[in-house]
């Protein structure tokens, strides 16, 4: 049996193992269908320990950028596209410190934060920009997942994109967070122990002959098309990445971090603030030690495959573990990587759900009247359409890095400044906070998709700045006229 077939299998039954836990966890908590509120559904009754919160947040985070992503842009940046991750790792710990700050408020998502301290107009110009890049983060995923569906089966892209935009959306719907977080354990054993394991069988194969080969041989590639055809590829690089990217990474993670819903999300489901907190220790420490795994498996790829350097290859990490280790553990490494981008994928639709139903649904449609039973079917009803959505991300986008760090550009620069002033600050107004998110938000996506991201500089960084700098001069300028500052957050004990 060849390995694509023996790999494809296993994804299968990878899959099927994955939504039998979920159905028995949900199931478990006697609240599916008739019994089942809002927040069961939606934030796993915020009963979320250590691991289990830790691997929801390094499951959400660890998706298609951070695995087929990586393995990808060895291409471009040798191995410091690992940095991509490694500044995740940085990102979850600096993060920490303010882990509590969500599990002690009063809201479930970013907007509500942001509207609890600065109004109406700041709640609602931030929902809308978070679900839009939601609608592009669930894309990059589903581009993951499609990208490894049509190389075990050669089926055409564009009708990988659709079944998986399929599973995704049933897989979703079926138990909601709670289902999510407990299969979660599961894949952050098959996405870390299985992708270590499937990288030592890729390294040691006869076809690459071991670290000191590999490294050896890498050292040594050239380009063999394009503009830089000749010119040694540099894949062994750390810094090739360049020290701006590197900067702007860890800057971006520490601002969309605290921002991003299926983040935020997350920390506040934790049973506690200490568990919110250690939680979000640990899955830096995780994301730090995995992010050197995928890396390595595409410079095998790029190394070794015949002509597989001509190119960018988005199915770099696929090809690498179908060419190098034996169909077993292919199929293991691709089922991590399924794991990874569904769970991402499923994170990002709940999230989105979570928004449109307590930021839309619920204040501006039903008039903040609560209906348990209809708002989880309004939940169900905008996770299909932050599927069908990401599917035309998919369908459109190429580079799955790319496509997430424009999400993040948009959903974070302006919002992060307010998140931090909101909370820390009291000479900050209403007015301020609003034209603070508005800036931030403009000067990022201009940064992003006009300029293309200059000096390699992340555009959420720029927009930050801008963002937070308005805040603090337009609330200067207020209240020196004699206007109140907006009145600061109400937070628990716990």
């Amino acid at each position: 049996m060849e390995r694509s077939t023996i790999a494809l299998i296993v994804i299968l039954l990878y899959m099927a193992l994955t939504v039998a836990i979920g159905l028995i966890s949900s199931a478990r908590k006697k609240k599916l269908t008739e019994t089942q509120t809002g927040e069961d559904f939606l934030m796993a009754g915020k009963s979320l320990g250590v691991l289990a919160l830790a691997g929801t947040l390094f499951a959400a985070n660890t998706g298609g950028a951070s695995t087929m992503g990586i393995a990808q842009n060895v291409f471009r940046d040798g191995l410091s596209s690992s940095w991509y991750v490694i500044s995740a790792g940085i990102g979850f710990v600096i993060v920490s410190f303010v882990a509590s700050y969500f599990r002690r408020s009063s809201a479930n998502t970013v907007p509500q934060i942001i509207g609890m301290r600065y109004g109406k107009a700041s709640h609602l110009f931030t929902a809308v920009v978070q679900i839009v890049a939601l609608f592009m983060a669930t894309g990059a995923q589903i581009i993951a997942t499609s990208s490894i569906i049509h190389a075990l089966t050669q089926l055409d892209f564009k009708v990988a994109v659709i079944v998986t935009t399929a599973v995704v959306i049933i897989y979703t719907m079926v138990g909601g967070l709670v289902s999510v977080a407990s299969a979660n354990m599961l894949h952050i054993f098959t996405i870390v122990v299985g992708m270590f394991v499937a990288m030592l069988f890729v390294v040691n194969s006869q076809e690459v002959g071991g670290f000191a080969n590999l490294f050896a041989k890498a050292k040594e590639v050239t380009y063999i098309a394009g503009d830089k055809a000749g010119q040694n590829a540099n894949l062994l690089s750390m810094t090739k990445v360049g020290i701006p990217t590197i900067i702007g990474y860890i800057a971006m993670y520490c601002m969309t971090f605290p921002t991003g819903q299926e983040i935020v999300q997350t920390y506040a489901s934790a049973k506690d603030s200490k568990s919110a907190t250690t939680g979000s220790v640990v899955a830096g420490l995780i994301s730090a030690v995995f992010a050197l795994i995928p890396a390595l498996i595409g410079l095998a790829a790029y190394t070794f495959i015949p002509g597989f350097i001509e190119k960018s290859q988005s199915s770099a990490l696929a090809e690498g573990a179908l060419n190098f280790a034996p169909g077993i553990i292919t199929g293991l490494v691709l089922s991590g990587v399924v794991a990874a981008t569904i769970s991402s994928a499923s994170g990002n639709m709940i999230g989105t759900a979570t928004m449109f139903v307590n930021d839309v649904y619920v204040p501006y449609i039903k008039k903040n009247q609560r209906d348990d039973r209809t708002e989880v079917m309004v939940s169900r009803i905008a996770m299909t359409v932050v599927g069908l959505v990401g599917m035309v991300v998919a369908l459109t986008g190429s580079n799955i890095i790319s496509v997430m760090m424009s999400a993040f550009a948009l959903r974070s620069a302006g919002p992060f400044a307010a998140f931090i002033t909101g909370l820390f600050s009291k000479n900050v107004t209403y007015n301020g906070g609003f034209i603070g998110i508005l800036s931030g938000t403009v000067v990022a996506a201009v940064w992003q998709f006009i300029l293309k991201v200059p000096f390699g500089l992340s555009s959420i960084v720029p927009g930050g700045v801008v963002a937070i700098v308005v805040i603090f001069a337009v609330s200067a300028i207020e209240i020196s006229r004699g206007v109140k500052p907006a009145p600061m957050l109400e937070l628990s004990d716990d």
